[in-house]
């Protein structure tokens, strides 16, 4: 059987876990700018302290260690740490050049992970998805207020930019591709077109999950989406999932979920912040609260994929993986 057509009857039989977050994780390592440079770029000539996907080079052995974590928490699907490894979001480190770089030894880590779970539970296989993040631009909105109608990026931008990071995950191997954290629908769209050309060109049934983001309680995506208009945006692109991620805390994330679970034909998935930061700009939702609200929605129905973005470490994942395992996934 495919990997496609595993997940997918995994996806009938029961909740799936996507794993929790890797800057979270990576936080708690307190790495200094030697720590980031590594050996590798010692001399580079621009701060490099905050490019977590720059890791995969320079740590390596860090990320391996929270990819197994979150496995050993009980994840199923395990996200490269690739959320800016493209052309666009690596300007703000003069590391254009790197995006190649990035995406290989990222998708080597986390396949690693992967294959040594699956190896000691072959009846659980795990999936490696690759993060295609939303970048640091955004398509439909300027983002200078005395000029309503100046974008920073244009659509053909994007597709570029996401065809080449997309391209390097599909050479090396993920078994699904992730478009998360989506708050412009037009980035999201340019991903999805650059990812079914490959998949033309190749060939390829590779399987495409897509996750936005609700900014506020307003309801709406940062291009001012409500969670049916987003669905109906994204739903000619031929998804394995849709669903919400980041930006709210769980509590927050339940009416738009239902919504979103209301209208959707794929399966839904969400995996909300550990409530909203507080003034540290730090997560308080314990994992046990978090695993009752999510179990909440698993109970009435919403949800096929659950997991954890911000704040989430892997006491969350074990806790929501533990709660999602009681109940039946969302009938579609």
């Amino acid at each position: 059987m495919s990997k496609l057509n595993t997940l997918k009857s995994i996806l009938k039989e029961r909740i799936v876990v996507i794993d929790g977050a890797m800057g979270t994780m990576i936080q708690k390592h307190k790495l200094s700018e030697e720590d980031y440079r590594g050996e590798q770029f010692k001399d580079y000539p621009h701060s490099l302290k905050g490019n977590n996907d720059l890791l995969v080079l320079t740590q390596p052995q860090i990320i391996l260690d929270i990819h197994r974590e979150f496995l050993e928490a009980g994840a199923d699907i395990l996200e490269t740490n690739t959320f800016n490894a493209n052309a666009i979001s690596m300007q703000d480190y003069h590391m254009e050049d790197q995006v190649h770089a990035l995406n290989v030894a990222a998708v080597k880590l986390a396949k690693q992970a992967a294959a040594e779970y699956t190896a000691k539970t072959p009846d659980k296989p795990r999936f490696v998805a690759g993060s295609v993040g939303p970048t640091n631009k955004t398509a439909s909105l300027s983002p200078d207020v005395n000029n309503p109608g100046f974008r920073s990026v244009s659509f053909d931008d994007l597709v570029v930019c996401y065809r080449e990071q997309v391209s390097i995950m599909m050479d090396e191997g993920v078994d699904l591709l992730l478009v998360e954290t989506v708050f412009d629908t037009l980035n999201c769209k340019a991903a999805l077109y650059a990812i079914n050309e490959l998949k033309d060109e190749r060939g390829s049934d590779i399987p495409v999950m897509v996750s936005g983001t609700i900014t506020d309680n307003s309801g709406r995506t940062l291009s001012g989406q409500t969670p049916e208009a987003f669905w109906i945006s994204v739903s000619h692109g031929d998804l394995l999932s849709v669903g919400f991620n980041c930006a709210l805390g769980a509590e927050q994330m339940r009416p738009f979920i239902q919504e979103l679970s209301n209208v959707a034909w794929v399966p839904v998935s969400c995996y909300p912040n550990a409530g909203l930061p507080n003034e540290f700009g730090e997560y308080d939702d314990t994992p046990e609260h978090m695993a009752k609200v999510i179990g909440e929605w698993c109970k009435d129905g919403y949800l096929n994929i659950v997991g954890g973005c911000c704040g989430t470490t892997p006491a969350h994942i074990r806790a929501i993986a533990a709660e999602a395992a009681k109940y039946a996934p969302r009938t579609i």
